[in-house]
């Protein structure tokens, strides 16, 4: 049942959320930003199904090792590319915010960064070519601790999902503590205020519900699903960016129970008529391709300029080209041969390619740091001791 729902309907998911996203970014869909809860609730939904079947004899090296395969190689080649790009096109400080985050993209900790740096999510996302990596930062945050939660609660069979709502519960809880805040950064980017969305995908993976699901006809399925993919649109149509009323105070919450419920459903019902219209070509594709447009449409964004020709949707046309562009490059060249363990990334020939890249990365920084001035210190002021009286 999980790999039909992958292929199909789940990807096909993804597809719709990096196209809100997408869309979002380029001013077009007020709540397309909601497209990343969907990426959240589907990560937790997965991982925690793959835990779950793995639960009898827990392999959590090999667990991690296949989520660095899967998700670091395209993020490494990101953190090398755009520092040259923004060098080669961009602004002075654009490639200053790319100096000073990249040690935390590396870290995985870019959100938190953000945070004690005070640097606003919705005023000041658009000087940071890697501001949209918070999010990669939170699910692999994730992806270190809930497989140690998962593995001793595993053998219960309620246990799991007893866990995930509780913890989703006290996310919640401490969301609406934080986006009472002027500034809601620390609701949006921060790892325990945004847990629920993931929790509540890990809750709706474990067996209960899925046996649950199970017993339901494929006409109630549908019944289900359409209702709620229309809700979904909706929400992403009409939620006025950061400033809707109660989406800190449970709306994104509630948001994400439904797409919990959409996911279960459509995973067991892959074949119905929710499950192959939201499975088709199209979305699926766009699915398969989500991890890597995501990372490179940001970057992309601001470094393509706007000018009176290339505007408003002729300019999102172009940059969503360039994006899905470096996507279909990025997925052949590096995410592909590397999960797939091609020859040339095991054994020795996988260890010298790593090495390769680690001595390109490294020149690649040492270059930037370099073309980028360093401040001066006393530039700019005045020796008061030699004004008049």
């Amino acid at each position: 049942m999980a790999r039909r729902a992958h292929v199909g309907a789940l990807d096909g998911l993804r597809g719709f959320a990096v196209v809100a996203v997408l869309l979002f970014h380029a001013g077009h869909l007020g709540g397309g930003f909601l497209g990343v809860d969907l990426f959240f609730v589907l990560s937790g939904f997965l991982i925690t199904g793959l835990l779950l079947q793995e639960a009898g004899r827990p392999r959590l090296g090999a667990f991690w090792e296949r989520r660095a395969r899967r998700l670091l190689p395209a993020l490494g080649v990101l953190v090398v590319v755009v520092p040259l790009l923004t060098w080669a096109v961009g602004r002075l400080d654009l490639l200053r915010a790319v100096q000073q985050d990249t040690p935390w993209v590396l870290a995985q900790a870019v959100n938190w960064h953000y945070i004690g740096e005070q640097i606003g999510y919705w005023n000041a996302s658009d000087t940071r070519p890697f501001a949209h990596l918070w999010s990669i930062a939170v699910e692999w945050q994730f992806y270190l601790v809930w497989p140690l939660v998962v593995v001793p609660a595993g053998k219960g069979r309620w246990r799991v999902a007893v866990v995930a709502l509780a913890g989703a519960l006290g996310s919640l809880l401490l969301m609406v503590t934080f986006g009472a805040a002027v500034d809601t950064t620390r609701a949006y980017e921060g790892t325990d205020t945004r847990a629920f969305a993931l929790l509540l995908g890990a809750a709706a993976a474990t067996a209960p519900v899925r046996e649950a699901v199970a017993r339901l006809p494929r006409r109630a399925v549908d019944l289900v699903c359409a209702p709620l993919l229309g809700g979904l649109a909706v929400a992403w149509v009409v939620t006025a960016g950061e400033q809707a009323p109660g989406l800190f105070q449970g709306g994104m919450f509630a948001h994400s129970l439904a797409c919990a419920v959409l996911i279960v459903l459509l995973a067991g019902a892959p074949d119905g008529l929710a499950g192959r219209a939201v499975g088709s070509a199209v979305p699926r594709r766009l699915g398969e391709l989500s991890y890597s447009l995501y990372l490179w449409h940001w970057p992309i964004y601001l470094l393509l300029p706007r000018q009176d020709r290339l505007d408003g949707w002729v300019w999102t046309a172009v940059a969503a080209g360039l994006s899905l562009a470096a996507a279909v490059v990025s997925k052949a060249a590096v995410e592909d041969p590397v999960r797939r363990r091609a020859r040339w990334t095991t054994g020795r020939r996988g260890w010298a390619a790593l090495a390769a890249a680690v001595t390109a990365g490294a020149a690649v920084w040492t270059a930037v740091w370099t073309a980028v001035p360093q401040p001066e210190p006393g530039a700019g002021t005045v020796d008061v001791s030699r004004l008049e009286g």
